[in-house]
């Protein structure tokens, strides 16, 4: 038997996530500050949601002229969405938010599940049960909360300063 990535209980009904497409808001966390910027998206209980997360996080990083973890925010959105959509009913929402003051990039995905994710074994064989592994090697840190209606799970990836960002001189 496969074992999946996270364990989930049954998934309750879909709720109204509260917030309308695209708007923007500030980042859910302790120590957010008035400078950092966020945009989100509702995005509807469809396989093709995960695509369209990785163009839109791809999209919104080149409109921040973020250069750095563009491949590692692709492969984490990705595998978040597809556990949020796998495992619960109903829209999902994606918040994506640069956080100048501390150098990084976060991703929020919130779903209808209050059941928070948990890391399994994967055998050799299995498919899935990796992902939240490939969030642990990737992220600078990561975990999950609880919301009035689901949860949200969220990663962190660090970006340089733009001053910090100058050519390597002994590069070909």
């Amino acid at each position: 038997m496969k074992s999946p990535g996270y364990r989930w209980a049954v998934p309750p009904p879909a709720v109204a996530l509260t917030d309308p497409p695209g708007t923007l808001r500030r980042p859910a966390r302790r120590g957010a500050r008035a400078a950092d910027r966020g945009v989100s998206w509702v995005l509807p209980s469809h396989p093709s949601s995960v695509s369209a997360a990785r163009r839109l996080a791809l999209s919104q990083l080149a409109v921040w002229a973020v250069p750095g973890p563009a491949d590692d925010v692709e492969l984490l959105v990705s595998e978040v969405v597809t556990n949020a959509l796998r495992h619960t009913v109903g829209p999902v929402r994606l918040t994506l938010c640069l956080c100048p003051a501390d150098d990084a990039v976060r991703c929020e995905v919130e779903d209808a599940d209050p059941t928070p994710p948990h890391a399994c074994e994967a055998g050799e064989e299995d498919e899935g049960g990796r992902g939240l592994y490939m969030i642990d090697l990737l992220a600078r840190c990561w975990g999950s909360h609880p919301t009035g209606g689901g949860k949200t799970v969220w990663f962190e990836l660090h970006v340089r300063p733009q001053a910090e960002r100058r050519p390597n001189p002994e590069a070909p």
